[in-house]
């Protein structure tokens, strides 16, 4: 009797575990097992390392705005420099130029000052250091006139005075033309342009010379005619006959150190 009971104990227990085993694949499998131990450790690991990337994050931006601050404001003094140093050249620069022109100004002053001093010595010695004029020559407001040995026609008496940078005797105002009549030249080439036509004189005057030019000469000169110097009278003959040269070019600038140096010097 009693054996009985505890089969039949048995096989209840058993037909309990199989509807209970049926009811659980009904629902979609096993019945969860509670976690271990194990799993509870990564979990709080993986929360404790989330944790500390957000506070490491915080940090880094933290960082990076206190950065790009002190950045801002290095780049707004670098400015303020910038500007400040522009506006300190600019005003060297207006320095420089307002120097620049007095020592223009002064230099301009000297040098005419030298000229005047030059002058005054030329003309109790006619051949002083401080002459602007190749030697022998005469000195007259800019020019130089040079007379040269011997006798040439007169395309070879303008070739001659360019090859010295200068050319044939040209009047270009009033005040020239007197000293070249105070001269009393006689029988030298002028700088004037061949005439097809003879004529046998004409009075000197400044206005005979307003287009003249050996350089743009491209006459048949043995055919033409050319003017040469007697006193105040212009006459004109045979281009290839020859004459007397005198040239005349453009006086150089009067060094001061010239001057000065022959300026009495004070006892020490």
């Amino acid at each position: 009797m009693t054996e009985e009971i505890v089969y039949a104990n048995l096989k209840f227990q058993d037909t309990d575990k199989k509807e209970n085993i049926q009811k659980s694949e009904r629902c979609g499998g096993r019945v969860p097992s509670t976690p271990s131990h194990s799993q509870h450790k990564a979990i709080l690991i993986l929360t404790l390392l989330c944790f500390l990337l957000l506070i490491g994050l915080g940090v880094l931006g933290r960082l990076f705005y206190t950065t790009l601050e002190t950045e801002m404001i290095k780049s707004s003094q670098l400015q303020n420099i910038k500007e400040e140093l522009q506006r300190n050249v600019s005003l060297q620069l207006m320095h420089d130029l307002n120097s620049s022109k007095k020592i223009g100004n002064l230099s301009a002053m000297l040098q005419k000052i030298a000229t005047q001093l030059c002058r005054e010595l030329y003309k109790k010695e006619p051949e002083h250091q401080c002459k602007p004029c190749p030697k022998g020559s005469k000195w007259f407001k800019d020019s130089c006139y040079s007379k040269l040995d011997g006798f040439g026609t007169w395309q070879k008496s303008g070739m001659l005075c360019s090859a010295r940078n200068a050319s044939l005797l040209k009047i270009k105002n009033r005040s020239e033309l007197e000293f070249v009549k105070s001269e009393g030249l006689h029988g030298y080439w002028l700088g004037l342009l061949p005439r097809k036509n003879y004529v046998r004189s004409e009075i000197l005057n400044e206005n005979m010379f307003l287009s003249v030019g050996f350089e743009r000469s491209t006459y048949d000169l043995h055919k033409m005619y050319c003017g040469y110097l007697e006193g105040i009278y212009v006459y004109y003959t045979y281009c290839t006959l020859e004459k007397s040269i005198i040239c005349e070019e453009t006086a150089s600038k009067v060094q001061v150190e010239s001057v000065l140096n022959d300026l009495p010097q004070e006892s020490v």
